[in-house]
């Protein structure tokens, strides 16, 4: 008798728990269904070229808006373009939006991809106390050196640190703070 009420409760408990994940599945696909447009506006402070792009819409990635993105986002020393990475993006649109600036409001890009040879000349004139790291990942489409106009600095990077999604640098003197999609470190 024991065995049979023990193998009823646990025919329930399954059954509930697979209700309540039914019911999360469809929750969070109507909610992926209801994912608004991303978008990122920039100026790139050494050329004043401008761009706006939609990244992610309601079909998901946009093909046009990423290759906008990548070609505005490029190592503009040389040209070099990569594919930036996709979690960057999300990420600089999650922290503008903590900020509350508008979509369309242009961030100040001071730097994005860094070929390696831009990376080697920029550490060799400056030294390694400039922070220009051997191994950068702007080098790998995952960092970018930003500020953000009507946003002070310090909050820039206090809300770039409460993501806590990646690295955050912090360059007073220089007027920028890096936010990058590797490992979640701060200095």
């Amino acid at each position: 008798m024991r065995l049979m009420m023990d193998v009823e409760i646990g025919r329930r408990r399954l059954l509930r728990g697979a209700v309540m994940t039914g019911v999360g599945l469809l929750g969070a696909s109507a909610a992926m269904g209801a994912t608004p447009e991303q978008r990122l506006a920039f100026r790139n402070i050494h050329t004043n070229e401008t761009f706006d792009a939609r990244f992610f819409g309601a079909n998901g990635w946009d093909s046009q808006g990423l290759a906008e993105l990548n070609h505005g986002l490029r190592d503009w020393r040389n040209n070099q373009s990569t594919s930036m990475d996709r979690e960057l993006l999300v990420l600089l649109s999650r922290l503008r939006d903590r900020l509350g600036v508008a979509p369309q409001a242009k961030i100040d890009l001071i730097s994005g991809y860094r070929s390696p040879v831009t990376n080697a000349a920029l550490r060799e004139r400056g030294g390694a106390h400039t922070g220009v790291a051997t191994k950068s990942q702007h080098m790998l489409g995952k960092a970018t050196d930003i500020r953000m106009p009507g946003v002070g600095l310090d909050r820039l990077h206090l809300a770039a640190l409460s993501l806590k999604a990646g690295g955050v640098g912090y360059y007073p003197h220089d007027g920028f703070v890096h936010v990058d999609t590797g490992r979640v470190r701060a200095w």
